[in-house]
């Protein structure tokens, strides 16, 4: 069997994976604060290691792989959506979650074996304080417990960044009972308005970063395989995890092997709110944009490079979509994925060339062999894509063809881009999408929709 090789953010090359426990894989990857929708950004680490996770169960089988991925229920931002809304934290993040399986699910992501919330976890969180404590990490100061990064000679090995630049760099303002402008919260107190538990220091409540210590500890030990998230997640947050976790269980490595996706841009720019190009999944999903289209998209960027969504994308990834689904319909997939597309998966999750694969298969008509593609990458059967049944219900391309004199117009369209005279064949296509028909190249047949102002008399003056 190939080895699946990973790139390392640690070591900044790629490297076989060799798990923890011979033939079992384990992988923790951050989950959300759980506070309001998953915007398109969020939804980037879900799919790309949801597309993992199906090739550690393909490589080692499904009942040896453990995928934990975390819900943060406890977080200020939290606190302030409550104080803004006068509504239950419980009843935030219980709404919050329910959206966020809905949003997931409409992308065809696995659950995890594990949704740990953070708040279910408290205990292990203060037991593994204490021990840093113990250990001379970790200082009590003001109500609060901070991680006291010098204690650490590790610290910054991860994001490659020298503890002293750091400190130069940190802000003025920095906490009077800090020993050091970088040591950072593992405690803090909590008033009668905030969310607090019990411990040794008061009434408080944990920091961010050691939730996801203490969970991974708990499901799967001081050692396992894969850390993954978001680029941005490297410093502090994986930063800080690292550096206690290694303090508090030093006969364990913690992660093997960290992995980040890069940043989710919008038509060219950094999605922002004030620049009006910030979207959630779910705002996608309402405007018509299917959930297989949306994880198309995401997956034809490989994952470490910074992806662009643009509603020219989208609608390239429903014509091509469309076409696989047409073809594949009522086929019976292959009893394993196609060994060529399984080759780019292991050489560091290359979802872009897997893809390209599969549109080869498509081409050479090796259906069962791109159903079984498909499968493995996330998409489900045509059966059971509901805007795919719909559309083919609706009406079929030969049906569209017939009405002339729209199909000769179409085929000449075709012939045109075929013989490479693609400006005439740009000509053409705009007089008849202003007869209010939708035209698009797919990767068999073109896409063709007459559309709500679809005129035929105008199309007879094109003849």
């Amino acid at each position: 069997m190939s080895a699946i090789m990973l790139y390392n953010t640690k070591t900044r090359r790629k490297e076989p994976l060799e798990p923890v426990s011979a033939g079992r894989a384990s992988m923790y990857v951050c989950g959300p604060t759980v506070y309001d929708r998953a915007h398109i950004g969020n939804a980037r680490p879900v799919v790309v290691f949801d597309v993992l996770y199906r090739l550690l169960r393909h490589q080692y089988g499904a009942d040896n792989v453990t995928y934990v991925r975390n819900l943060t229920d406890v977080d200020d931002k939290i606190n302030a959506r409550a104080a803004e809304t006068g509504r239950p934290i419980r009843e935030i993040t219980d709404e919050t979650i329910g959206w966020y399986h809905a949003d997931m699910d409409a992308l065809g992501a696995r659950r995890p074996t594990h949704e740990p919330r953070a708040t279910q976890f408290i205990v292990p969180m203060v037991a593994m304080i204490e021990t840093l404590i113990a250990k001379g990490n970790a200082y009590v100061a003001e109500g609060h417990v901070l991680f006291e990064v010098a204690t650490d000679p590790d610290y910054g090995t991860l994001a490659r960044r020298d503890l002293e630049d750091m400190r130069a760099g940190a802000r003025v303002e920095v906490a009077p009972y800090k020993r050091d402008p970088m040591d950072f919260v593992l405690w803090k107190p909590s008033d009668a308005t905030q969310p607090g538990w019990d411990s040794p220091w008061g009434r408080g409540r944990p920091g961010w970063h050691i939730e996801c210590s203490a969970m991974a500890h708990e499901l799967l030990g001081a050692s396992f395989d894969i850390h993954g998230g978001g680029i941005d997640l490297v410093f502090p947050h994986h930063e800080n995890e690292a550096a206690q976790s290694r303090c508090a269980h030093p006969e364990g490595s913690f992660a093997s092997i960290w992995m980040h996706n890069g940043f989710v841009n919008v038509e060219g720019e950094k999605m922002s709110k004030s620049l009006g190009n910030f979207f959630t999944v779910r705002d996608l999903l309402d405007k018509g944009v299917p959930g297989e289209v949306i994880r198309f998209v995401l997956l034809s960027t490989h994952y470490r490079k910074p992806m662009d969504w643009t509603d020219r994308k989208a609608a390239d990834a429903r014509i091509t979509l469309q076409g696989w689904y047409d073809m594949i319909d009522g086929v019976k997939s292959s009893e394993a994925p196609e060994e060529s597309v399984v080759k780019m998966l292991r050489s560091d999750l290359n979802t872009p060339a897997a893809i390209g694969v599969m549109h080869e298969l498509a081409h050479t008509q090796r259906l069962d062999e791109l159903k079984s593609a498909m499968e493995l990458l996330g998409f489900r059967g045509a059966s059971k894509v509901e805007w795919f049944r719909t559309a083919r219900n609706m009406v079929s391309l030969q049906d569209i063809l017939e009405i002339e004199p729209l199909g000769t117009l179409v085929a000449r369209w075709m012939s045109l881009r075929h013989a490479r005279d693609y400006v005439a064949a740009d000509e053409l296509k705009a007089k008849i999408e202003a007869c209010g028909v939708e035209l698009r190249a797919g990767p068999v047949m073109p896409d063709v929709r007459p559309t709500e102002g679809f005129d035929r008399a105008k199309l007879e003056t094109l003849r």
